[in-house]
């Protein structure tokens, strides 16, 4: 078994930290997958301590949802660190994460997440203080670099590690790459080879087999799958079987789909209210129907809806008809 700063991970698989995706709801759903730790969506920072409430949001959990990371985003060591102790104290998470791989725009251009990449003296101040201010351990994603002139994920890692960061997870692709092209698990090699924390590979995991071949291909003590996870928290059952040499199970009937993704939309009910779960089912429920034949209609449907009332009717349609 895994540990982090001495947080137990019971398996090696982890939910990542999907802006707009990775929310209590869809956590809570993937946890019961088989997804052995998980990371919140990613939190600024300064909005934090600013007392957004919408930021606030992000910090719900359900009893399930453990052990957790709160990552966090930032380019100002003192807020960072400020973040920490409020984030701690909202959500009792077990692990902090630092985002030093985000590459959007607006978040880029206000010199943070991968940005940092760009200004390692900054990123290890950032790191320092949110150590010193965290009673739990702290983690850092992070990317191969920049760019591919300005590869430096193995320095980052080492340097991470001298400031007590206790565990790193990677990105096989540089932040001009965004999510294009094939990631790069040699990169992860390198850095697994770097340091002696445990290092979590990420990046083009979409089949059962590949949190397998990734795991073997870097040496990495954990795979944190991403996209792959969309509408598809079966990933995680499946990918287990995998990774123990199991026959994998075939993807999922309609009906068994339907049934998660009412328990993600109840979930989310609870944590966020009827306007906001019900605009957001329909996206995760035209994921939740990829790859499923004469699904066409019920998308459209799905996308109509307004309330409870009209996801309930999409999911009964999914049942029945597909």
């Amino acid at each position: 078994m895994v540990s982090i700063g001495g947080v137990p991970i019971s398996g090696k698989l982890c939910l990542a930290p999907m802006a707009g995706v990775a929310d209590a709801a869809f956590r809570a759903v993937c946890r019961g997958e088989g997804a052995a730790y998980a990371v919140s969506e990613m939190i600024s920072a300064k909005a934090l301590m600013l007392q957004d409430a919408k930021t606030r949001t992000l910090l719900r959990r359900f009893p399930e949802d453990a052990p957790l990371g709160v990552q966090l985003f930032g380019s100002e060591p003192d807020t960072m660190a400020d973040a920490v102790r409020k984030a701690r104290d909202i959500s009792g998470c077990e692990i902090i994460d630092v985002n030093m791989g985000c590459p959007v725009g607006k978040v880029v251009r206000n010199g943070e997440g991968s940005a940092l990449m760009r200004d390692l003296p900054l990123a290890g101040r950032i790191l320092e203080a949110v150590v010193k201010a965290s009673d739990v351990p702290v983690t850092v994603k992070f990317r191969k670099g920049w760019d591919g002139g300005s590869v430096n994920a193995v320095e980052l890692a080492k340097l991470a590690e001298s400031v007590g960061v206790a565990a790193l997870c990677v990105h096989g692709r540089t932040r001009t790459q965004f999510y294009s092209g094939r990631a790069d698990w040699e990169i992860i090699r390198e850095v697994k080879a770097a340091v002696s924390i445990p290092v979590i590979a990420n990046g083009d995991v979409f089949e059962p087999e590949d949190a397998a071949r990734i795991l073997k291909v870097t040496g990495a003590d954990l795979v944190m799958i991403g996209r792959g996870a969309m509408g598809n928290p079966w990933l995680f059952s499946r990918g287990q079987a995998a990774l123990e040499g199991r026959e994998v199970p075939p993807m999922p009937s309609a009906r068994r789909r339907a049934d998660l993704a009412e328990k993600q939309f109840r979930l989310a009910l609870e944590a966020k209210g009827e306007k906001i779960a019900c605009l957001e089912a329909r996206k995760h429920l035209c994921w939740y129907l990829r790859g499923v034949p004469y699904a066409s209609y019920a998308k459209e449907e799905i996308n109509k809806a307004q309330n409870a009332k009209d996801v309930e009717r999409c999911l009964r349609l999914i049942r029945t008809e597909l």
